[in-house]
């Protein structure tokens, strides 16, 4: 498959090696590829080649011109799809719990990737079978998945340049007392390699919050993700002591408010998963730049929850 990129180094990169930046902007193509890619001359800068380990001073201009192939060979799978909305270029779904979206060690198939295949083979020929973010297995929400080379690389710009906005809803722990920010950098945990952290010297990562409502021992919360790191809202709210609820990675066994009722108990007890859904998706048509927004339906799970905890405030 030939691919052409064209994109300008944000400000925020300067410093950085060219294979690095590369490899954060274009996190659908793994860095060791990048590199090669920059060595044989597929990667210019303002129009010259040059070497993996070129400083950026930000603002240049570079365009990528390369073959990919790809050595997974994903099987198509008849898995059904939540579909809001397809298109030519787009396909947008509702993501349900449970499901993993890119094929690994641990699941090798039965994944949204396998899904896209069955119900669009062409997307075979697209990095990623045109999958350009992701949600973690149990969180539920919209996802967009590219349909043409040309949607796969605007959509990626548009993730590049934070102008593709993502809302979230999530029950946490605890009653804040108003919205706000959490600006910390996020990494892998220097212990356990299942999860991230905020570590210092790790990748930017910024999320706001807002209230949506307040519950006796609880918060609804709005989230915005300003950028896209692993688990960074989970780790974001565990980072300011108000853990998701049913987030068993990050939020460790479920507390118990002393007056809660033996229902609301029970279900704080057995939450199977973290209580976070993407709502809200909102980014430009690749074709006719029109600003787009869909919004998937809170999963059952989490409005039962949310109607409990009305109940009990």
């Amino acid at each position: 498959m030939h691919i052409q990129i064209d994109i300008i180094i944000p400000e925020e990169l300067a410093g950085k090696r060219l294979d690095q930046a590369l490899a954060s902007l274009l996190t659908e193509h793994s860095r060791s590829r990048i590199t090669q890619w920059i060595k044989q001359g597929d990667v210019q800068i303002n129009q010259q080649v040059c070497l993996p380990k070129l400083r950026l001073e930000g603002g240049e201009h570079v365009f990528i011109d390369a073959n990919v192939s790809e050595p997974e060979r994903w099987v198509p799978q008849d898995i059904p799809l939540d579909i809001l909305f397809e298109d030519d270029d787009l396909l947008v779904i509702n993501k349900p719990a449970g499901l993993v979206v890119h094929p690994a060690a641990g699941n090798p198939d039965q994944t949204l990737v396998n899904a896209v295949l069955h119900h669009y083979p062409p997307a075979k020929d697209l990095p990623r079978a045109g999958i350009v973010h992701r949600l973690d297995k149990n969180t539920t929400g919209v996802m967009v998945v590219a349909k043409s080379l040309r949607a796969h690389t605007d959509i990626v710009q548009q993730l590049q340049k934070r102008t593709m906005r993502r809302q979230y809803l999530a029950i946490v722990q605890g009653v804040l007392s108003g919205g706000g920010k959490v600006d910390a950098p996020i990494g892998r945990h220097p212990r356990n390699r299942l999860k991230m952290a905020v570590v210092n010297n790790a990748k930017h990562a910024l999320t706001h919050y807002r209230i949506e409502q307040r519950f006796e021992a609880h918060t609804l919360l709005r989230c915005q993700l300003k950028t896209g790191r692993t688990h960074q809202i989970r780790v974001h709210m565990t980072h300011i002591n108000h853990p998701i609820v049913g987030d068993n990675l990050y939020a460790g066994r479920a507390k118990l408010p002393k007056k809660a009722s033996e229902e609301l108990r029970e279900t704080l007890r057995h939450c199977e998963r973290q209580q976070l859904h993407a709502f809200e998706l909102t980014l430009r048509h690749p074709d006719t730049q029109v600003e787009m927004h869909w919004q998937a339906p809170v999963p059952e799970d989490m409005q039962q929850l949310i109607e409990l905890l009305k109940q009990e405030s």
